[in-house]
C-alpha cells in the first residue's frame, strides 16, 4: 500500500483565473462516451481553448508541464462526471490549489489520488500572482501538514481530515484496498451461509 501514500505533490504550477469553472468545461459533454479514459488529457478545456484561440492558459507556454493547478472559487461544479479529474490528471495535473472545488468534483479527485488544497481568497490572490511571476518556481503542497509553499511564503491550507487520511495512509484507492483484504474477504465470505451453499453447488 505504501506506493499509494500520497503525502506531497510539488511541481511548477498553471494558473488558471476564473470563477465557476464547471465540470461541463473542463470536459465537453460529447467525451463522455468514450470507453477509456486514456488519451483524453488532449482534450481539457477543449471548447475554452478553441474559443480563447490560443490564449488559454493551458496554452500558455509558461506553463507547459505544471503539474499543480491553481484556480478561484467553486472549481468544478456542475455535473458529477468523473471524466473531468480523469481529464486534468491525464493533462499532467496531480494537485489543485483554490479558494473551493465542486463537492463530488473533489470527491472524484479523492479517488483518483489527486489533492484539493483550499486558500483563503488572499493567499489563492498571493499564490497567483507570484506564479504569473515566476512560472518556474516549484509550488508544493504538504498534506501532512496542510500548507502550500512557494515563493509567495507557506499558506495554512484546508484538507478535510477524512481526506487528508485517505491520501496519506493510501485508502483513497478503493480497489486496491479490496485487493489487499482479498484473503481476509474469502475467509469471511467461507463462514457465511448462502456462500458455502452456493460454492458446494458449483463444486
Amino acid at each position: 500500500m505504501s506506493e499509494r501514500k500520497i503525502g506531497t505533490a510539488s511541481g511548477r504550477a498553471c494558473v488558471l483565473r476564473g470563477n465557476d469553472i464547471d465540470t461541463d468545461r473542463i470536459i465537453p459533454a460529447r467525451y463522455l462516451m468514450c470507453v477509456t479514459f486514456e488519451g483524453l488529457g488532449e482534450f481539457a478545456f477543449e471548447d475554452d481553448r478553441k474559443e480563447a484561440k490560443g490564449n488559454h492558459a493551458l496554452d500558455d507556454e509558461r506553463f507547459n508541464g505544471a503539474k499543480i493547478l491553481v484556480v478561484e472559487s467553486n472549481f468544478g461544479c456542475g455535473s458529477s462526471r468523473e471524466h473531468a479529474p480523469q481529464a486534468l490528471m491525464r493533462h499532467g495535473f496531480t494537485a489543485f490549489i483554490g479558494v473551493s472545488f465542486g463537492e463530488i468534483f473533489s470527491g472524484n479527485c479523492t479517488a483518483n489520488g489527486l489533492i484539493c488544497a483550499r486558500l483563503s481568497p488572499e493567499d489563492v490572490t498571493k499564490l497567483m500572482e507570484s506564479v504569473e511571476l515566476d512560472p518556474t518556481q516549484e509550488i508544493t503542497v504538504d498534506v501532512e501538514s496542510k500548507t502550500v509553499s512557494s515563493k509567495a511564503g507557506t499558506m495554512k491550507a484546508e484538507i478535510p481530515e477524512g481526506v487528508r487520511n485517505q491520501l496519506l495512509e493510501g485508502t483513497w484507492h478503493a480497489t486496491g484496498v479490496l485487493l489487499d483484504a482479498s484473503a481476509q474477504i474469502e475467509a469471511t465470505a467461507r463462514q457465511l451461509p448462502y456462500v458455502n451453499t452456493f460454492v458446494e453447488i458449483s463444486d
